[in-house]
């Protein structure tokens, strides 16, 4: 996973921008009642609005608490594997709610109600794109690009020890 400071800033663009997509046509499904090719393209309408504001919650604000929060019932002994899978747990939980507040504030009528409404629906879909999808695209493209520098950190390939 990253280690410099270049890395981090990479990988949390490849991974917000996944994410706040994935959850974008989500959401642009619920709200037009299914989906179509089209619902692709208006979800592309949201990306420059919620993207950046993903990117700077999760890369000043949300990693450092999410890994925190993990490491209250995850040991630095624990696999590494299991390690990732409880930070993206934490993270899942935090950037919900919050992300789900934006979008509510910025392309719905806001209330109490309609923000609960919004968090309910996206909390299962989050999870799941989450852990089965984003993550383990995001991780995938992140080697790809930095497989020469990942090599040279005498980081072991993916199935190796």
């Amino acid at each position: 996973m990253p280690k410099t400071l270049f890395q981090k800033i990479v990988f949390t663009i490849i991974m917000a921008t996944i994410m706040v997509y994935g959850m974008v046509v989500y959401n642009v499904a619920l709200n037009t009642g299914g989906v179509t090719n089209q619902t692709f393209l208006l979800a592309l309408h949201e990306l420059p609005i919620m993207v950046p504001v993903a990117f700077i919650l999760e890369f000043f604000v949300v990693e450092k608490l999410a890994t925190r929060l993990a490491f209250t019932f995850m040991c630095p002994t624990d696999r590494p594997q299991f390690i990732t899978y409880a930070i993206s747990l934490m993270i899942i939980c935090i950037m919900c709610p919050i992300m789900s507040l934006v979008a509510t504030l910025l392309f719905k009528e806001p209330s109490f109600g309609t923000w609960t409404h919004t968090f309910g629906c996206n909390l299962p879909m989050a999870f799941f794109w989450q852990m089965f999808y984003c993550g383990p695209l995001s991780r995938l493209i992140f080697r790809t690009l930095f497989k020469k520098q990942l090599a040279a950190q005498n980081i072991p390939a993916q199935g190796q020890k």
